[in-house]
């Protein structure tokens, strides 16, 4: 086995440098098995971060699943074969009705990149409407509609066919009081009118139900809802991307547009859904499909392949067979209330928010954002062996998404150590 530093040497010299490593100190993972991941000291960590590995680390009912189907098959989707059928039926089995045509892909880029460009299809228009702070992927053309790229290092500001509004948190966001909702529904509005001005058609408005690398933010309620409708109106597609907190993450529901009481006409979907596996899926309306068939097929070499099929399949049967989103109910509502205690303890905490197994911890000093403190404290817990990591617009959000078999246990032992760390600042 290679060293700690023989690994580090072969990154620097064989992998692109923009990648980077979680830490100051690196670690050399080597196993994981449900919450937990271990060391090639043999230490092991609780995993309070990682939701691509949805339903615990090298599930062996995932593993299984994977394994089996490799034994029989594996080849692209122009052969039928009943995995992908079977599969595609579970999926939209969880959605609302009309949401009943799947397109596979393999990666939560891959799905949002195919979601535009059905958008744009279906309304002759690359006019999208975003939200500040918002990440949906490393494509090129989901860059470009990501300001938490396109506006930070090595990004080139937004282009003109990318309209963004405010991001709509209450801590900190651009409005307050009771109509604040309002607010940030009028800038949607505002938008649509900016565009419509220039006789140019509305094309999407891609949102996530709770912003992930805005910082962990819950949407004003009624803002989803209220702004789908008057992009709809408008005569544009509504995208959900549930690639970070959808199959049951959020807890009260199954995906997190669900619990604004709204339904979009596209959702992508990805990490979690292979629990690892490289899987994603567009899934719409038989309208949308139609309008794409518009003769220039599309296919995806990977895309839907039995084994990958299987696995999806397996994610979906743990996640009801082990009542995983009652769990993250359960476990996240238990976590936010003594995170909220620990808040009235401790003046840098400035506000904790989520909802399920999507929890951030906001750090705030001297009115300003305590980005190197968040980044201190993720390598303090990771000394505890406790994994973490920050995210927001500013960096100053600790952000906790872990697998989904997180318990109470692991909640109090979390709990205990950012007591103890920020009690010594």
């Amino acid at each position: 086995m290679l060293n700690h530093k023989e690994i580090l040497d072969l990154r620097g010299k064989h992998l692109g440098p923009s990648l980077s490593v979680s830490y100051d100190e690196p670690l050399h993972i080597v196993r994981g098995e449900a919450q937990y991941l271990f060391d090639a000291k043999g230490n092991r960590y609780l995993d309070c971060v990682n939701n691509i590995q949805h339903v615990g680390h090298c599930h062996p009912k995932v593993v299984e699943a994977a394994q089996q189907q490799y034994k029989k098959l594996n080849t692209n989707t122009r052969y039928l074969d009943e995995t992908i059928v079977n599969y595609a039926k579970e999926l939209t089995a969880t959605m609302p009705d009309g949401l009943d045509v799947c397109f596979f892909t393999n990666s939560g880029s891959e799905a949002n990149d195919l979601a535009l460009l059905m958008a744009r299809n279906f309304t002759n228009s690359k006019e999208t409407i975003v939200l500040k702070g918002a990440y949906h992927g490393n494509l090129s053309s989901l860059i470009e509609i990501s300001p938490y790229k396109h506006n930070g290092p090595g990004g080139s500001g937004t282009p003109d066919h990318v309209h963004v509004i405010s991001i709509p948190g209450p801590y900190r966001g651009k409005y307050k009081g009771a109509e604040w909702s309002e607010q940030y529904v009028q800038e949607v509005q505002n938008a649509i009118a900016e565009i419509q001005s220039t006789g140019k058609n509305v094309s999407a408005f891609i949102v996530e139900a709770l912003m992930g690398c805005g910082g962990q933010l819950l949407l004003p309620k009624g803002f989803l809802k209220e702004s789908f409708a008057k992009v709809k109106n408008a005569g544009g597609v509504c995208i959900a991307d549930e690639i970070q907190i959808g199959f049951g993450r959020m807890g009260s529901h199954f995906w997190g547009f669900e619990s604004e009481g709204t339904i979009p006409d596209i959702v992508t979907m990805g990490k979690s859904m292979g629990n690892g596996h490289p899987l994603s899926a567009v899934v719409t309306t038989r309208e949308m499909a139609e309008s794409f068939n518009n003769g220039m097929e599309y296919f995806n070499s990977f895309g839907g392949n039995p084994v990958s099929c299987a696995v999806g399949q397996a994610v979906l049967n743990v996640i009801k067979e082990e009542d995983l989103q009652e769990n993250a109910l359960a476990v996240g509502s238990y976590l936010l209330e003594r995170l909220k205690k620990l808040q009235m303890q401790h003046n840098l905490i400035g506000e904790v928010r989520g909802r399920g197994l999507f929890i951030g911890i906001e750090l705030i000093k001297d009115d300003a954002p305590a980005a190197a403190e968040a980044r201190t404290m993720v390598n303090q817990m990771k000394d505890k062996g406790l994994l973490l990591s920050t995210d927001g617009p500013d960096h100053n959000v600790i952000k906790i998404k872990p697998p989904m078999v997180f318990n109470k246990e692991n909640a109090d032992e979390l709990v205990k150590k950012l007591d103890e760390i920020m009690t010594k600042k």
